[in-house]
């Protein structure tokens, strides 16, 4: 039976959180951020995935917003929230970290974006530094689909070119996924695994590193496919959301 779906437009009814921490927004550093991303990084990838889910609820918010736009009642209604954190990873609260990581833990899902690795929210849930080696001069980034089986590698185009990027390598120390979906090889011959899944109590995580705020790589139509299908497989709408077990906050749940 052919599904309903077109290829770029999905049926899902999602609410999906997109958060930025908005300080390269707010001081226009790099130059290039307001003819980029005039609504901010937020803003653009909102705009996509509002596309690519027409029913669905697609909001934004940042680290300036009360609360950064993270209460409980907020978060309780999102399946998935996307972060984006760069400069600012010290300025999120850890009340606020907590609370995240505890809705990650009851089954909301989590998209963690480029420099995202280095957030509290995510070093948290890994457990480890998260740290990796970077450059960046703008180099060519491939990013190769190494499961094409997993959801979040359909219709993704193999590999996916990006004319400039910066350039992340290995070692990702991060904890061993369950799955590896992408890796990325640049041009002064590093590797990187550049796309990775895990799950933290209900919670399901990916991580996607493309994303620097130099370059417009999230107007990139291959790059918007593989949030979009992120975000359709971290989500669990039909889930209640439950709390953690107390003292076993790593433990997988099934």
């Amino acid at each position: 039976m052919q599904s309903p779906e077109t290829p770029d437009q999905f049926e899902d009814k999602l609410r999906v959180l997109v958060w930025n921490e908005g300080v390269h927004e707010a001081s226009n550093q790099p130059a290039s951020m307001a003819e980029d991303y005039p609504a901010g990084i937020h803003g653009a990838v909102a705009d996509f995935l509002a596309g690519f889910f027409p029913g669905s609820e697609v909001s934004t918010a940042v680290l300036a917003d009360p609360g950064h736009g993270l209460d409980e009642e907020r978060l309780a209604a999102t399946d998935v929230l996307l972060w984006w954190g760069h400069k600012a990873h010290d300025e999120v609260s850890n009340e606020v970290v907590e609370r995240v990581h505890r809705h990650v833990l009851g089954g909301m899902g989590l998209i963690v974006l480029h420099s995202g690795h280095f957030s509290k929210i995510f070093t948290k849930l890994m457990g480890t530094t998260c740290s990796l080696q970077w450059r960046n001069d703008g180099e060519r980034e491939l990013v190769w689909t190494v499961k094409p089986s997993h959801p979040i590698a359909d219709g993704v185009p193999n590999p996916l070119h990006l004319e400039r990027s910066e350039m992340y390598g290995e070692l990702f120390d991060v904890p061993e996924p369950d799955d590896l979906v992408f890796i990325s090889n640049f041009e002064g011959g590093e590797v990187f695994r550049s796309g990775l899944t895990f799950t933290r109590g209900h919670g399901r995580i990916f991580y996607f590193s493309p994303g620097d705020q130099d370059y417009p790589i999230y107007h990139h139509p291959g790059i918007q496919r593989v949030i979009a299908n992120a975000v359709r497989w971290a989500a669990q709408p039909e889930r209640e959301r439950a709390q953690p077990e107390v003292g076993n906050p790593m433990r997988r749940w099934t």
